[in-house]
């Protein structure tokens, strides 16, 4: 697991290995490359053991990771503003409903926008596929032991879907609601998903995610009727944790509160192109 939450007994994220890349066109993580430049990146999922370390130099080392990925992050969000388009960092627990709400959300807004997924999974591409399945194009990004994306992955995924401008992104990330809190995409913001059928405590349970996001989903609210949840109690633990969270209820399943999360998808994109314009 990560160092950076303390999850999982001695290791580190070892970002340390390099790789050879090729960026081919204007999205560039670095200093100053040229195009189609050979260079070496500090990344990557893997953890490694670290016995013997120090708490003080496991702590820089995670200050170090932290540093080079909000450098990615913040070319990322260069990339984003300079063609007014709307990304959106997604994060729950695994079996939020996250990958079903962003393939409805896809089928109703794909013929009015211009939309495209980054997913990342640890292992296999099944959920990339149905979004493919949608007819909007999707680039897997799996992580393997790694609990999170990062920025430097979204950066090169952004070169092979080659997005026109005042497009929305989603960027669906790993299953998780520990690691992705620390790392910056680039996102406008992050919106975090939470089903009914995981408990009202968890926005306490699990404060840097919600307090990171800007927008919390509640998911699966029909089937409140089976379920012994309070909603209430569960957006006043949100607004605890974060009083500047927006709280939209909704099913993926039955439709029941989409419209509010489209008019809010749109509201927020076209935030992005009067930026751009």
């Amino acid at each position: 697991m990560c160092g950076i939450c303390g999850c999982g007994e001695g290791h580190i994220h070892s970002h340390d290995e390099q790789h050879d890349h090729e960026h081919p066109h204007d999205h560039h993580h670095g200093h100053d490359h040229e195009h189609g430049h050979h260079h070496h990146h500090e990344h990557g999922p893997e953890h490694a053991h670290a016995p013997g370390l120090t708490q003080a130099r496991m702590v820089q080392i995670e200050q170090d990771i932290l540093a080079k990925n909000n450098r990615y992050a913040d070319e990322n969000r260069c990339y984003f503003a300079d063609r007014g388009m709307l990304a959106l960092n997604l994060v729950s627990s695994p079996g939020s409903g996250k990958t079903t709400l962003l393939t409805e959300t896809i089928t109703r807004l794909k013929g009015e926008l211009d939309i495209a997924v980054i997913e990342g999974d640890q292992q296999t591409a099944r959920d990339a596929d149905r979004i493919r399945a949608t007819g909007v194009p999707a680039v897997q990004i799996n992580t393997g032991k790694g609990c999170h994306l990062d920025a430097h992955r979204v950066g090169h995924a952004l070169e092979s879907l080659k997005l026109p401008n005042h497009s929305l992104l989603f960027i669906e990330n790993v299953g998780n609601l520990v690691c992705p809190s620390a790392f910056d995409l680039g996102e406008a913001h992050k919106v975090v998903i939470l089903s009914v059928t995981e408990g009202e405590d968890k926005p306490i349970k699990y404060p840097d995610m919600f307090h990171a996001a800007d927008l919390m989903i509640l998911n699966k609210i029909d089937l409140l009727p089976y379920l012994d949840f309070d909603v209430e109690q569960c957006i006043r633990y949100a607004k605890q944790v974060n009083p500047r969270i927006k709280v939209l209820s909704l099913s993926a399943k039955t439709g029941e509160g989409m419209e509010s999360w489209l008019k809010w998808l749109k509201a927020e994109l076209e935030l992005q192109r009067i930026e751009y314009a």
